[in-house]
């Protein structure tokens, strides 16, 4: 995956209302008018987040009828998932090693002091 793919990716999740709407996709497909609902916000309004979130990749809008059903396509936040994964290890290791180093200065202060 690009690095500009990546971005959009992160630009759209950015957003708490993208992001509420992700949630609500998990749980299966839904119409503009229902994902709108928990919103106070116009119709147009809720279509402008869903064009974001399908420029990412995130959602895909079908066609049946009337109905234009909006479904999660989750490929996308694995690419992200994978991509935060390098730095949760990398944070991980920093703090293993943090954790070492205390326990050596916690070992140190539980010696009885030598003196000649």
């Amino acid at each position: 995956m690009s690095t500009d793919q990546l971005s959009i990716i992160f630009a759209a999740l950015a957003d708490p209302t993208r992001r509420a709407i992700l949630a609500h996709l998990a749980k299966g497909e839904a119409s503009v008018t229902e994902l709108a609902q928990p919103f106070e916000m116009s119709l147009p309004a809720i279509s402008k987040h869903l064009k974001v979130l399908e420029r990412a990749g995130l959602i895909a809008r079908g066609r049946e009828a009337q109905w234009r059903p909006c479904r999660l396509e989750a490929e996308p936040l694995k690419d992200a998932a994978d991509w935060i994964e390098q730095y949760r290890q990398f944070w991980e290791q920093s703090l293993d090693r943090l954790d070492e180093y205390l326990q050596e200065l916690q070992a140190e202060e539980k010696k009885p002091d030598r003196q000649p």
